[in-house]
């Protein structure tokens, strides 16, 4: 997914404390997708937090009436040093890519698009999808790893149930379900369903920094107060997490996590990199890569091909900052 912004932006806001080590991230709305821009929400990265674990961006995005909006029209744009993850609540979209793979997104299933060294892909919300609602989430891939040949991987995990809750865990493991996709970094990203004043309580990896973002319904995390759309961010050292749902609603909730990733990166538009100057060379390389498929002659840039039968024209990158990009840590 592509952030129309000239870099995933931070969110202006300072974190708001909110006891027993909580802190609350609100969300700001952005553009996401070129001239078709889509309203998505984003919660990292934020002024006060660019990472939790090896995740570095959320967006959450919907419920969207895809008829009144036109839904998600991405055109195929690039990616370096990272991995997205597709999660879908409603709705369908169809993912194409530079790899050759044609996919679905569909509710319940993750699509996670490894980047590497460098891929393109598209993403477009099918002609039968009426409501369009989830989250795209990306994970920053450490330096020994960031060069890795691009690939995708899909898969539907089986859900854990409870008293009054449900989990499906997409990445890494948790409450004994264990996701096979490939990840770089120890983490874990779950959705979670809680009945009406249902009370969830989960073993927690004293090493990993956790991250709770609250669909459309407000909940407890730790005992802290989060409002729909917020992100609640915990540092390391917790034993159990506890989520509670409220006595009239039913909540949906996306847990995130991992252990500090403890590397500086530069992130600038649909890149990750370990300097400004290898974002540059990026958007050089992309913007070439382009020029090439619409000027037949021009010398093609080996980090990018284009993306099979795809009708929409590529998406140019933004023209950079008159300043340095910041590292962020």
């Amino acid at each position: 997914m592509s952030n129309v912004e000239s870099a995933p932006a931070e969110v202006e806001c300072a974190a708001r404390p909110a006891g027993s080590g909580v802190e609350i991230h609100a969300p700001r709305d952005v553009p996401l997708g070129g001239p078709r821009a889509m309203p998505v929400r984003r919660t990292l990265p934020q002024r006060s937090r660019s990472l939790i674990g090896a995740w570095c961006f959320v967006d959450h995005y919907g419920p969207d009436d895809v008829a009144r909006t036109g839904g998600m029209v991405v055109p195929p744009h690039p990616h370096t040093g990272l991995q997205t993850v597709s999660w879908l609540f409603t709705g369908e979209i169809e993912h194409r890519d530079s790899t050759g793979v044609h996919a679905m997104v569909r509710p319940g299933e993750v699509n996670l698009m490894t980047a590497g060294r460098g891929i393109a892909h598209s993403e477009v919300s099918t002609p039968d999808t009426q409501t369009l609602h989830g989250v795209q989430l990306w994970l920053a891939l450490p330096d020994q790893d960031r060069g890795t040949e691009p690939r995708f991987e899909h898969y539907a995990p089986q859900p854990v149930t409870g008293p009054g809750w449900q989990l499906r865990v997409f990445m890494g493991d948790l409450a004994g379900s264990s996701s096979p996709v490939r990840v770089h970094s120890p983490l874990v990203g779950a959705e979670l369903l809680l009945e009406p004043g249902t009370t969830l309580e989960l073993e927690a990896d004293p090493r990993f920094e956790y991250g709770v973002l609250a669909d459309g319904t407000e909940l407890e995390f730790q005992g802290a107060a989060v409002a729909p759309g917020e992100l609640a961010y915990r540092a390391p050292g917790a034993a159990v997490l506890r989520l509670t749902a409220p006595p009239g609603s039913a909540v949906r909730a996306v847990l995130i996590g991992g252990e500090p990733l403890g590397e500086t990166i530069v992130m600038w538009w649909n890149f990750i990199g370990r300097s400004h100057e290898e974002i540059v060379q990026y958007r050089r390389d992309w913007q070439q890569h382009i020029g090439a498929e619409a000027h037949p002659g021009a010398d093609p840039a080996t980090r990018f091909s284009a993306v099979p039968y795809d009708p929409l024209p590529p998406l140019p990158a933004p023209v950079l900052p008159g300043v340095r990009l910041r590292p962020r840590s």
